[in-house]
């Protein structure tokens, strides 16, 4: 089954909406602002920490650069020295070349050791003269000759120098101890080829020093194949680690700048900033890189504390706005319930201006409205008891104009018999006293079947239905009018019947046929009526009641189209003036469908209290002009 006709529409309070409203615009403003400042303050660190890692790398580059110059400088100094010496003794000349080396040598306790390297005849490079630190070789529990061996399995990674090349390697994983290795072409036979070549071995802890860790900033030094050759965290020297796969390291291997700086997720899955600086040695690089999580700490916790201030901004805000909603909302409210009041018809509102806004003289303009409306409904009371409601109502709206329209109604009319022997009866006072009381109860049968009083003529009533506003079963309308006239007489007469207070007894006649209906008279003073020949029709069936001995008579229109809502009692027919055609007239009994209704026409007479013995049908029922003939 569809529920689109019973779906209610959500209802949201005007303090939901301002709060809301502010809400969103105080959210997004502060979090605009966070977020811009956030934005902006952790590019800016960026650009800082990766212009430090930049100057960081380039301190440390020029430091291992500096380093490695003096060591192979005094290396090649010691080279000479035992290459002199070699020479000295070839000849049989007797010198002091090796112990001045050996003086040099043991004033640098981070050499561990030294050597020239030339090739066999096989091309496998081979030691021919060399020096071992002694001091390190008892630290190892070795002499000089055991050191120097163990520095023959490092020779093929450092052969490549034999090339013309400078080549630093990491011998750590093989030697068992952290070291550096480098070799340097010596001799050299052309641009692309050496003879002979110098090997140093140093101690890792000069460059160790170098890239300690500082902080959040980390260093490493690797060479043109990735190996790390110094590292704040020694353990990867001594495992040998290769960081080729670095983003940091491909970018500095690809790259043909001198340096440069990125940002780069690592393969531990953590972003870093970093920079590199290449050393003009044997392709060696520096790198330097902070953990971006750690950099932006200080943005994150502002961040965390703007965020926390939003919502106490954010709370305070929702706050003032709900109290400040209340003075809207509070006399909204009462314009809500008084507005309410008004549409139920209670125009005595208690509420009043409160505030100095518009609010306060919406407030003001409604209670002048309701003023208005009481004022208003005064008048369309009072005017109601002069017309009928409806017809008060049109005509305060000004949709009543001179004229009318065709219409097709039914014509209602009713009078007292003998009334004029009762008022002869009567002191005025008592006729007036007594036509109010019967007139108040007529009337309410005709509202009651949403039939119009056209007027009253004395102690006659005129009645339509089916204008100004027609109920499509306008004919049924009225025959129900009357027959509540019938009991509500019967009620009335029930306590009357003594001195002053006469049994009441009336004839109603009813006709249907096309009428104009509309403002008659004059544009300073007119009247709503209906007019035309079923009127005239309507009258003289009225006043057939008294020969006929009856109390409701319609026509044979109106019969035609309630035949089988209403019993009734065919009488004879009537000539009237002005018609050709004989008339037939017939008396209402009662309803069809109600139990207690009369069946017959001598009980609606015995009801009514209708004394045949009196009723004669040759004598006209007006001794004036006759209107009617009644036909055998």
């Amino acid at each position: 089954m569809s529920t689109t006709g019973t779906r209610r529409r959500l209802h949201f309070s005007i303090g939901f909406k301002l709060i809301t409203i502010t809400s969103i615009i105080v959210a997004a403003s502060l979090g605009g602002m966070i977020f811009l400042a956030s934005y902006f303050f952790r590019d800016d660190n960026e650009i800082r920490i990766k212009e430090t890692n930049l100057q960081v790398a380039g301190l440390i580059a020029k430091k291992v650069f500096s380093d490695v110059t003096a060591v192979v400088d005094k290396v090649g100094m010691i080279g000479n020295l035992l290459q002199a010496e070699k020479e000295r003794t070839r000849d049989g000349q007797a010198g002091d070349g090796k112990s001045a080396a050996r003086a040099v040598f043991d004033n640098d306790r981070d050499i561990l050791f030294a050597a020239i390297v030339e090739r066999d005849d096989k091309g496998e490079p081979v030691i021919r003269e060399r020096l071992a630190n002694r001091e390190f070789a008892t630290e190892r529990g070795q002499d000089e000759a055991g050191l120097a061996a163990s520095m023959g399995p490092l020779l093929p990674l450092l052969s490549g120098s034999f090339s013309g090349q400078s080549i630093v390697a990491n011998p750590s994983p093989r030697l068992g101890y952290g070291a550096l290795a480098f070799a340097v072409p010596y001799q050299r036979v052309s641009a692309g080829e050496a003879r002979s070549i110098l090997v140093i071995i140093l101690r890792l802890e000069r460059f160790n020093e170098t890239v300690k860790s500082q902080g959040i900033t980390k260093s490493y030094i690797v060479n043109g194949a990735g190996d790390v050759l110094a590292h704040f965290d020694q353990s990867l020297v001594t495992s040998g680690a290769n960081l080729a796969k670095s983003p940091v390291i491909r970018m500095m291997l690809k790259s043909t700048n001198p340096n440069g700086q990125t940002r780069y997720q690592d393969t531990d899955g953590r972003w870093y900033l970093g920079s590199f600086q290449k050393i003009e040695f044997a392709d060696l690089g520096v790198v330097v890189y902070v953990d971006e999580e750690k950099a932006f700490e200080a943005v994150y916790r502002i961040q965390r504390r703007n965020m926390i201030i939003t919502a106490l901004v954010l709370n305070f805000a929702m706050l003032v706005v709900w109290f400040f909603a209340k003075t809207i909302t509070r006399p909204v409210k009462s314009l809500a319930g008084a507005a309410l009041q008004v549409k139920e018809g209670q125009y005595d509102i208690g509420i009043r201006p409160t505030t100095r806004d518009e609010i306060g003289d919406l407030t003001g303009t409604f209670v002048e409205m309701a003023q208005g409306l009481a004022e208003r409904e005064k008048m369309k009371e009072a005017f109601g008891k002069f017309v009928n409601k409806e017809i008060a109502e049109k005509a305060m709206k000004g949709e009543l104009k001179l004229g009318g329209e065709r219409k097709d109604v039914a014509i209602f009319f009713s009078d007292i018999r003998s009334f004029t022997a009762i008022s002869e009866k009567l002191q005025p006072e008592e006729v007036v006293e007594f036509l109010n009381a019967y007139m108040t109860r007529m009337v309410a049968c005709v509202n009651e079947t949403h039939g119009v009083v056209d007027k009253f003529i004395g102690d006659a009533i005129m009645a339509v239905w089916g204008t100004p506003v027609s109920h499509g079963n306008d004919i049924e309308n009225a025959i129900n009018g009357a027959l509540m006239m019938r009991k509500s007489l019967i009620e009335f007469n029930a306590d009357r019947g003594g001195p002053g207070k006469p049994l009441i007894k009336i004839g109603c006649g009813i006709n249907v046929g096309p009428v104009i209906a509309g403002q008659i008279g004059s544009h300073e003073r007119m009247e709503y009526t209906v007019i035309g020949d079923a009127v005239n029709l309507a009258s003289r069936i009225e006043s057939l009641n008294k020969p006929f001995g009856t109390d409701i008579l319609i026509s044979e229109d109106a019969w035609g189209r309630v035949d089988e809502i209403f019993i009734t009692h065919p009488m004879q027919k009537i000539k009237v003036k002005g018609k050709t055609e004989p008339q037939q007239i017939y008396a209402v009994i009662g309803r069809r469908d109600d139990p207690a209704s009369p069946r017959t026409l001598d009980e609606v007479r015995t009801l009514v209290g209708v004394d045949m013995s009196h009723v004669n049908l040759d004598k006209p029922a007006d001794e004036g002009e006759v209107k009617y003939e009644i036909l055998e």
